[in-house]
């Protein structure tokens, strides 16, 4: 019989069963709904039926196995869900499959989930399996835990062979720092220990398993007590009011808060929160909530953006180093492609370096040139734009992450650290006439900065002034800010030094930045020649940065030599020339290259075109301007 709900019922909690095939995850699963009244008398009997039909006894696991393939394999082979409610709360059951080429699944699985359960066979204890199932339990930040030692049945109830499982699964959680809530010998097949104590199993003591289960505390922190974090996964525009669809993974958000979106920087403050199909408007939303909000001014946030107070933006952050578990076929190796995604934003991303490969029987670290399938490592990542990230121990939720390459989900991670490049600075909330989304709407592209950078004479100017032809003719905004025009003008005070430079690339980028604010294309054209000051120009431009490089050969550079640069550096008349007496960083990882030594004019136009055309132009705004109606 289903347990009586009291009055203190506490939020839903969502349990993540996992375990190695054929240690009783899906029976476990089956037996615990039936013992917690969640099955339906004739579902119970059509279940026999189906059993009797093939020759089994009644199998629980068929209560989950939903798949044709499922059945007739004997295994789960994806995730499901099942619903039961205790005296305290609601739980949410999620099934994860244990075998290694479904561990992708179990990652899906286990990423949402507030607890686990972990499986164990009695007779087999903690497998390399178990072990690799529960340091990925603790990698996704799942820390509270059950332990069921399953089967008892087949050891004949006995109490050592259930210590002993229970020392080395023990053992091992000392070691990841996790402590088991409570290790319970079950059988499930018999369903002791489900729900009733068993009289073989009298030398046990502790709860049972829903006894476990609702003896489970919420979160060992206030939601109110972490940083607001808010995550959004979509724009809709509904009854003229433009709502952004999201969850609160942290914190306590409420009408009125001031809220920095990044990466853009961009600040308002919330009108009001929007909870479908609820009598009454909400004045406030923790953290797991679902719920969209409106803003009390028109500025330009997009799916993947994160929301923080305006008083405590988020970092921004190029290279980040993250501990992984890599679930593709092909090994991990340095100078990879991947995608990020972080909350619900993606951001491309290249391989750094390998630190370390973590064995996951003694977690001893090596080193290594690949991390291998199912195989747990620490890499640094470089993302080719500034990612909003939080450090998992300080912000679990916004910690996380999946590794992407092409439509599959390759890994899991969780963020150790990273290299803040600045705190975000909310822009500013001044009244104007003409807003950026407004411009944007009607130019049909977003406000962008193409920052072309190459050595002297590779081709920058004439490039960008042929592509600001291009867009424009195309009917884009474009203005091309060339590095010759600017020190003319706006650096007329600056020489050559380092120093110089990198202050001659801020004003640039300052200058680019306002130019992309009001909605145009900027095209910077600028030898810019080190990393650090292009970083730094892509973290005051913020979202819409592109880095391009303008590739040729150097002794191709200096036979064109346009302005007849390179001479007078080579007779001593010009100090700290890049390509002579200075160095030029070549990009790490641009978001394109243009190599003018193999690409005529025309060629390397039509590949910014292009590139532009992907990157910017918006195909959800039509001829007319009109504004699209957001949706994934």
């Amino acid at each position: 019989m289903a347990p009586v709900l009291d009055d203190q019922i506490f939020d839903p909690l969502r349990v993540v069963i996992v375990g190695n095939m054929d240690h009783g995850k899906s029976t476990l699963i089956g037996r615990l709904l039936n013992e917690a009244g969640a099955l339906p008398k004739d579902r119970v009997t059509a279940l026999a039926e189906i059993s009797r039909k093939r020759g089994f006894e009644l199998e629980w696991a068929f209560v989950t196995d939903a798949l044709q393939v499922e059945r007739d394999q004997g295994s789960t082979i994806d995730t499901s869900e099942s619903v039961f409610r205790t005296a305290r709360r609601t739980f949410i059951i999620i099934d994860a499959p244990g075998q290694d080429e479904f561990l992708r699944n179990m990652v899906t699985g286990a990423a949402s989930a507030d607890l686990a359960i972990v499986v164990v066979d009695a007779a087999e204890g903690a497998l390399d399996q178990s072990r690799r199932h529960l340091y990925l339990l603790a990698l996704l930040g799942v820390r509270r835990l059950i332990v069921a030692v399953n089967k008892m049945d087949k050891v004949f109830h006995s109490a050592d062979c259930f210590a002993a499982a229970a020392k080395e699964i023990r053992d091992y959680l000392q070691q990841i720092d996790i402590a088991a809530t409570a290790i319970i010998p079950i059988s499930a097949k018999h369903g002791e220990m489900i729900a009733e104590r068993s009289p073989a199993l009298s030398w046990y003591h502790g709860p049972t398993l829903l006894e476990a289960l609702d003896r489970i505390e919420p979160a060992p922190y206030a939601p109110d007590v972490l940083p607001l974090r808010f995550s959004v996964q979509d724009v809709y525009r509904f009854d003229e009011r433009r709502i952004l669809a999201g969850r609160v993974e942290s914190g306590v958000l409420r009408v009125g808060d001031a809220l920095c979106f990044a990466p853009s920087g961009a600040v308002a403050k919330v009108a009001s929160i929007e909870d479908w199909n609820q009598p009454t408007r909400r004045v406030m939303a923790s953290a797991g909530d679902s719920i969209g909000i409106t803003l009390d001014q028109r500025v330009v946030v997009e799916r993947g953006a994160v929301a923080a107070p305006a008083a405590e933006p988020m970092s921004l952050a190029r290279r980040v180093k993250m501990r992984i578990f890599w679930l593709a076929a092909e090994p991990l190796v340095t100078g990879r492609n991947l995608i990020l995604r972080l909350a619900a934003g993606e951001y491309r991303a290249v391989v750094r370096s390998i630190d370390a490969v973590i064995d996951l029987r003694t977690l001893d670290r090596r080193g290594a040139d690949r991390v291998m399938t199912n195989d747990v490592a620490d890499i640094v990542l470089e993302a080719a734009d500034l990612v909003p990230v939080d450090r998992y121990t300080t912000l679990p939720r916004t910690g996380r992450a999946v590794l992407i390459s092409g439509d599959d989900a390759v890994g899991g991670a969780v963020v150790l650290d990273f290299v803040e490049v600045l705190k975000i600075a909310p822009s500013p909330t001044t009244a104007r006439g003409v807003s950026r989304a407004e411009r944007e709407q009607r130019h049909r592209h977003r406000g962008a900065v193409l920052w072309l950078t190459g050595l002297p004479g590779s081709g920058k100017s004439t490039l960008a002034a042929a592509l600001e032809r291009a867009l424009f003719e195309g009917g884009m905004h474009a203005v091309v800010l060339d590095g010759d025009l600017v020190r003319q003008r706006l650096s007329y005070d600056l020489g050559f030094t380092p120093e110089d430079r990198s202050e001659n690339t801020r004003r640039m980028a300052e200058a680019a930045k306002l130019l992309s604010d009001a909605g145009n294309i900027a095209i910077a054209a600028l030898v810019s020649p080190t990393r650090a000051d292009r970083a730094r120009a892509r973290a005051i431009v913020g979202e819409g940065f592109a880095e391009i490089y303008v590739r040729a050969d150097p002794a191709l550079c200096e036979q064109r030599d346009p302005k007849g640069l390179y001479a007078r550096a080579r007779r001593g008349e010009i100090l700290f020339y890049t390509g002579v007496d200075a160095i030029y960083e070549a990009p790490d990882a641009p978001d394109l290259v243009v190599d003018t030594g193999k690409l005529n004019l025309a060629e390397s136009v039509d590949r910014l075109v292009g590139f532009v055309d992907a990157r910017f132009h918006d195909p959800r705004i039509d001829q007319q301007g009109a504004e699209p109606e957001w949706s994934v």
